[in-house]
């Protein structure tokens, strides 16, 4: 951060140019705002994140094992801490994002209380909180540069402040990829391009957004989902690519999403103006019987196919199905046509974790799209544990092994916890992302809702602890020992919530007048 100097000096050069009336403003304190001030706007963030996934997208393409990652965040805090965490503990935030789940936003942040992850949220609460998740990362840098200046001010010689100041030149910030759900788009393309203006306005510089009907939207692990025709999805597609242009961040990211392999329904049959046009072929789908003209009934709906007349089963919701085992080849074609008009990632939403379905159908997609890279949900709607002990015991039995001492629909048990079978299981987990990168072409793995499901654990274990007989030892033992050993930093809460930093801007604006709070009498000593 050679800027750090070059800011002194041209903050120097305006105190000379005003005169006597900027004597009180210190050169050196304006440089460390700056510096603590890296990023002006979200479409300053969203610029430089997109460079960020791009130089990544490029070296996962050269080599698999470079896959990127993240987690997903429904507060500033838990996204602040995270990046906190992984600074702490790999000295780099290289190759790891945040993922905003538009599940956890409709379930915790929506004003109409806890809601199922249908799109009846208020669209601009996403928006809100890009905008806060970047608010609570600038923070993170602005509280550790501010104690890298206090480091500065102590040193006493040379050598000391020169390895200082070259932690403040090379700070690496804590600002990441926001990989951001836009669900459905939220109505037509028009309302699509709209919202996307407000994301990327916030900071986002990757926008993800699935083919299921706005108005109809369901969660991706849940039944009764409805796809929209190629077309619709691509002028969403489209709408969020001018609004990428528009703002000025010309390399944003599109993930497409498809629901196709779970969804069986459609509200519309697309329209196709020739053979085997892309209308056609998404109707080709359709489950339909054939039948003469004086078979017709009341408000049937007929298409002509093969010089044939073809009545879709339609039912009483007035949704038309797809035929049985039809989502894999769905999903092939959504993926192709995807990436050949815009999108520059793909996100196929599974029913379960297993490499070999994925792999197969990103096989069909790359015969067409070569570098065809996916994001993956690594979800906690699949049950992990069973799912990966099943493959095991069936690649057992298929093999010719024993395994007669495993009950395959009670493999979730306790019981079978430190055998064979659930040793070679949770070794599969635990290369999972490695292994699908490698053969599935999954550039970026993201577990949707880590934290909503570790905020309930780690709330239930304390409430049984201190409403317990533990009591007080509850919190003490359970929560602030386990910070304090393991350099939790928010074990100083009144650090992480800007006190010091706000201790530095009164000493700034006020100098000796200034009435700190981190004082001797401040609690926080103790945590030193």
């Amino acid at each position: 951060m050679a800027q750090y100097q070059d800011d002194i000096k041209a903050v120097a050069g305006l105190k000379e140019t005003y005169g006597s009336a900027w004597n009180a403003i210190n050169p050196e304190y304006a440089a460390r705002m700056r510096a603590q001030n890296k990023f002006k706007t979200g479409l300053d963030i969203a610029k430089y994140t997109a460079k960020i996934m791009r130089a990544d997208m490029a070296a996962y393409d050269a080599d698999p094992s470079k896959y990127t990652q993240s987690l997903g965040c429904w507060h500033g805090f838990i996204g602040q801490q995270k990046m906190i965490s992984i600074k702490k503990h790999f000295k780099s935030t290289e190759r790891r994002y945040l993922y905003l789940s538009g599940w956890m936003v409709a379930a915790l942040r929506s004003e109409f209380g806890p809601l199922p992850d249908q799109s009846m949220h208020e669209k601009t609460s996403v928006s809100a909180l890009i905008r806060e998740l970047y608010t609570f990362l600038r923070q993170a840098d602005a509280r550790e540069l501010g104690g890298l200046f206090r480091e500065l001010d102590a040193a006493k010689d040379a050598a000391a402040k020169a390895a200082i100041q070259e932690k403040i030149d090379n700070h690496v910030t804590h600002v990441v990829p926001i990989i951001a759900d836009i669900d459905a788009g939220f109505g037509n393309a028009e309302a699509t391009y709209l919202l996307a203006k407000q994301f990327i306005e916030a900071g986002a510089c990757c926008i993800q957004i699935e083919n299921q009907v706005s108005d109809e939207k369901q969660c991706g692990h849940q039944d009764g989902k409805v796809t929209v025709p190629h077309e619709d999805f691509l002028a969403k597609i489209r709408a969020i690519r001018y609004a990428f242009l528009e703002l000025g961040v010309d390399d944003g990211i599109i993930v497409a999403r498809t629901d196709s392999l779970g969804a069986g329904l459609t509200k519309q049959i697309a329209v196709t103006k020739e053979p085997g046009d892309l209308g056609d072929q998404y109707n080709s789908f359709l489950d339909c019987e054939e039948l003469s003209a004086d078979q017709l009934g009341n408000g049937d709906v007929v298409i002509k196919r093969d010089g044939k007349l073809l009545r879709p089963k339609r039912l009483p919701s007035n949704l038309f199905q797809f035929r049985a085992g039809t989502g894999e080849a769905r999903c092939v074609l959504d993926c192709i046509t995807a990436l050949q008009n815009g999108a520059d990632l793909l996100w196929i939403e599974t029913e379960k974790p297993h490499i070999g379905q994925i792999g197969g159908m990103v096989k069909e997609i790359r015969k067409v799209i070569p570098n065809a890279k996916l994001v993956y949900n690594n979800s906690p709607s699949f049950n992990w544990t069973l799912n990966f002990r099943q493959q095991v015991y069936d690649a057992m039995k298929e093999a010719g092994k024993d395994v007669s001492a495993y009950e395959r629909g009670q493999l979730m048990s306790a019981e079978y916890d430190d055998s064979e079978l659930a040793k070679l299981a949770d070794e599969k987990i635990r290369t999972f992302q490695a292994d699908a990168s490698r053969e599935a072409g999954i550039f970026h793995h993201l577990i949707t809702l880590p934290t909503y499901h570790t905020a309930a654990l780690s709330t239930d274990n304390l409430a049984k602890e201190y409403f317990g007989d533990q009591g007080m030892l509850g919190y003490v033992a359970g929560v602030q020992r386990k910070e304090i050993r393991q350099g939790i930093a928010c074990v100083k809460h009144q650090n992480m919530s800007g006190s010091d930093i706000g201790d530095d801007h009164k000493e700034y604006f006020s100098g000796e007048a200034a009435l700190k709070a981190a004082g001797k009498d401040n609690t926080m000593n103790q945590f030193h």
